[in-house]
């Protein structure tokens, strides 16, 4: 059989119904056995998959996934349910870890049965074969998925349409008819059947599909091998020891579920000495098994799994469909549409089955498959187009059924107190992306957060913090859940360091402080401290804080530090946090800032200078920070804003720094307009080489920080910059066109329309938007409309809830404005 398909879970419980084996032998990890009767307990719901991994390198692990059409699950929940005993026959976990050269990549895990030799071998390089690819290809189809629906999937067991796909596989590799059952089905003899010769009629026609598909392998394996999977060979040989060991405790009466590519080597006739051998010398590990969930999304074949299946999703309603399953899977396609706000009614869902029942005749196909389906679902209800298509594709045809396992499966003590977190605070692993915003002033909200970024510590990224689309407050967080059935293998990797989620962050923080060697990653780690609520950590990060801002005198490596500390300190008031001695190593590394920066600037290509320019713009928001609150650090500012004029007013700086720092004072306030006039002329001037007044330019108005906005609403500035850019020699002017162009692309549309009319009506050198009464600048009207600004007063108080009249509402309007201007004109006294 296929490891993953509802037709060959149908015919293989047929078949074990039919035949009524003393025991049943699955393809699995014998480590599994104990294991074996939670498939049994109600609260374990498929897909799920059992874990291996290494005791003492949980990275190192292997999944054995099964969703509810894999016929090995119906294979162990047949066996249960009739007290049948059921075990795992292939190659132990304990081995098949030890073989991996090194801890996979979680993202692509096979399971063991897809696995290639780690062993670099000639053969172990050659290209695996696909077999039903080569039997779809020898059957005349192009695409082996709808081979593998026309003759397996769609046919029900023990029908004449069964028999007679059952031939065709048959006839597809030119292998005549078996005279009689292979060696592995011959438990099922006349005289082990009560009801005689019409029930062995029965048991031979369930098992016909498995018959043909035996002898099609066996002519595959003769002709190819291994197919390229040198490490077969061993896991063959340890099933046919446990095949053996179970005829001699059960008799003949046997039952293997297994891949149909094994079935040639479990009949071959070897000795049991031969097959030991291939065993002799295997390498071995402690391993560690349990029942972990799964997705139908990692069983896609996209996801890297190596057994992987195109459409789970698909695949899952044909196993649940009773009947008629184009029909209904139409309605589920519908009824996903309508919830998108798509128009679909009845009669779209009527003409496309017909579409697919159509198509498939068209074809030559015994039913409408999922090709069909699909191409009748795009031409009826989504109109021909791939949008809506693509979102029938992600949640249906893959799906995001996430499984579930019992409490009483093992699990390591930090899975378990990861699990009793989730369920006390409400957050239910899911498979698809979902958006949480907490409000941590809600003891609820500030829980799930410093959960999540607990997890974050642990390299167990189940969320990861995003902008939030309401308020940007302190108190407020936003996280992109998404569950993954790999985080079990990190769950499991942070076991060692202790077992629950908050010893374990804090055991993790404390050792990253210690091995940290850069200061910034200390930094960043006591945010990440605050932020998950570990104070237990703090002691021994701060002193490794210390230590190393103590021995740091790189200007950069302070700038670098210096940000992650001032966020830190606004959580004091939210999380009700002690930052005061997170305060102190602030503000002692923004002093050292602000007195090793303006000799660091000097001196700097234009790659070092581009670095330093965004250092010192997030330095400067940390300032900001600092210099505000209850524990703001006093003179920081004054020494700061000293800092930056040196850096504006002195040549031997890189001209986007001098530009940055200038319009840094600027904005706030520390610098008056005429000052940062002078200094732009004197940037742009004549005897200024044009690629650094370019770098002035680039650092005064570039990027998105309002630098449009500022050259519209002062023309005094347009003007310097227009007359500098009109006098650009043009031999010089294409090497300062690219950085130009970088700076004002960054400017949204509406900006740069604007420039661009006043560059077309030429603004006057020295123009001022703040000129005297009755006179306008350039592109603005010739006064104050009193009319116009009495209309807008009602709106304005009722946006700030102002009454008309209230006192000390300091609402002033545009026409009160104007006439208290003239007023104090007249007077000589200032309003």
């Amino acid at each position: 059989m296929r490891h993953h398909g509802p037709g060959s879970a149908r015919a293989v419980r047929a078949a074990l119904a039919a035949a009524r084996p003393a025991v049943v032998l699955i393809e699995g990890p014998p480590e599994g056995d104990v294991l074996l009767p939670l498939a049994a307990d109600p609260a374990m719901r498929p897909p799920v998959a059992l874990l291996a991994h290494a005791a003492d390198d949980p990275g190192r692990a292997s999944f054995w996934p099964m969703a509810a059409f894999s016929p090995e699950w119906v294979a162990i929940r047949w066996a249960l349910d009739h007290q049948v005993p059921v075990r795992f026959i292939d190659l132990p976990a304990a081995h098949s870890l030890a073989l991996k050269e090194a801890a996979p990549d979680v993202d692509a895990l096979a399971a063991p049965e897809e696995e290639t030799a780690d062993d670099v071998t000639p053969a172990a390089l050659a290209p695996v074969l696909d077999p039903i690819r080569v039997l779809a290809e020898t059957a005349g189809y192009d695409d082996p998925e709808r081979w593998w629906e026309d003759v397996v999937e769609h046919p029900s067991p023990g029908t004449v349409t069964h028999r007679a796909q059952a031939t065709e596989a048959r006839e597809a590799t030119g292998t005549p008819e078996a005279a009689e059952t292979p060696e592995i089905t011959q438990g099922a003899e006349a005289t082990d059947v009560p009801g005689g010769a019409e029930e062995v009629e029965e048991v031979v026609d369930a098992l016909a599909p498995f018959v043909a598909l035996g002898e099609a392998m066996a002519a595959l394996r003769e002709a190819y091998g291994d197919g390229g999977q040198p490490r077969d060979a061993v896991r063959e040989a340890y099933m046919r020891i446990q095949l053996r060991a179970a005829r001699k405790e059960f008799g003949e009466a046997v039952a293997v579920v297994c891949g149909a590519w094994h079935v040639p080597a479990l009949t071959a006739r070897t000795t049991l000495a031969a097959d030991r051998s291939l065993l002799k010398g295997l390498p071995k590990v402690k391993a560690e098994l349990t029942w972990v969930p799964w997705t139908h999304r990692r069983l896609a074949r996209r996801s890297g799994y190596g057994a992987g299946i195109d459409a789970p999703g698909w695949y899952a309603h044909l196993f649940d469909a009773a009947d008629r399953p184009v029909e209904r899977w139409m309605t589920k396609v519908a009824g996903l549409l309508r919830a998108e706000d798509r128009p679909v009614s009845t009669a779209h869902v009527i003409e496309a089955v017909r579409l697919a029942e159509t198509l498939a005749v068209l074809r030559g196909r015994p039913l409408a498959g999922l090709g069909e389906a699909t191409d009748a679902v795009r031409a009826v209800m989504c109109e021909g187009s791939d949008v809506p298509l693509a979102l029938v594709q992600d949640r249906l045809i893959v799906g995001e059924t996430l499984g579930e396992v019992p409490d009483t499966a093992p699990a390591v003590p930090l899975q378990r107190d990861l699990t009793r977190s989730q369920r006390t605070l409400r957050l239910k692993p899911e498979p698809q992306e979902r958006e949480l915003d907490l409000d941590l002033r809600k003891e609820t909200d500030a829980a799930r957060s410093r959960l999540l970024h607990r997890l974050r510590l642990l390299d167990i990224d189940w969320g990861d913090p995003v902008a939030g689309r309401g308020s940007t407050g302190t108190f407020r967080e936003s996280w992109l859940l998404r569950w993954e059935p790999e985080l079990h293998i990190r769950v499991a990797e942070a076991g060692v360091w202790g077992t629950t989620v908050r010893t374990a962050a804090t055991a993790k923080a404390e050792w990253g402080a210690v091995e940290a060697r850069a200061l910034s990653e200390v930094t960043a780690l006591a945010e990440h401290c605050l932020l998950a609520g570990l104070p237990g950590a703090l002691p021994v990060v701060m002193r490794a804080l210390a230590d190393l801002a103590a021995l740091d005198a790189d200007v950069g490596h302070l700038a670098d530090a210096l940000p992650a500390l001032a966020r830190s300190l606004r959580y004091g008031d939210v999380r009700a946090t002690d930052t005061a001695a997170l305060a102190e190593v602030a503000a002692g590394l923004a002093e050292r800032v602000c007195v090793g920066l303006p000799p660091a600037c000097t001196g700097l290509d234009a790659d070092a200078a581009e670095a330093l320019r965004g250092q010192i713009e997030a330095v400067h928001g940390a300032i900001g920070l600092l210099t505000t609150g209850a524990r703001a650090a006093p003179g920081l500012r004054e020494r700061w804003d000293a800092a930056l004029h040196k850096l504006a007013g002195r040549d031997t700086v890189a001209g986007v720094i001098r530009g940055r720092a200038t319009r840094l004072l600027l904005d706030e306030g520390r610098l008056p307009e005429d000052e940062a006039a002078r200094l732009m002329g004197l940037a742009l001037s004549p005897g200024t080489p044009p690629a650094d007044a370019a770098a002035w330019i680039e650092g005064f108005v570039g990027g998105a920080s309002g630098g449009g906005t500022l050259l519209i609403h002062d023309e005094r500035l347009f003007g310097l910059l227009d007359s500098w850019l009109t006098g650009v020699p043009a031999d010089t002017f294409t090497d300062v066109l690219p950085l130009l162009r970088r700076t004002f692309s960054a400017y949204e549309a509406g900006v740069r329309r604007t420039l661009g009319e006043l560059a077309r009506r030429g603004p006057t050198l020295g123009s001022t938007h703040r000129d005297g009464p009755g006179q306008a600048p350039e592109g603005f009207g010739p006064g104050l409309d009193p009319a116009r600004a009495d209309a807008v007063e009602p709106v304005v108080r009722l946006l700030l809830g102002r009454t008309r009249g209230a006192a000390g509402s300091g609402l002033m309007t545009t026409s009160a404005a104007s006439r208290g201007t003239s007023a104090s004109a007249a007077s000589g006294k200032p309003v």
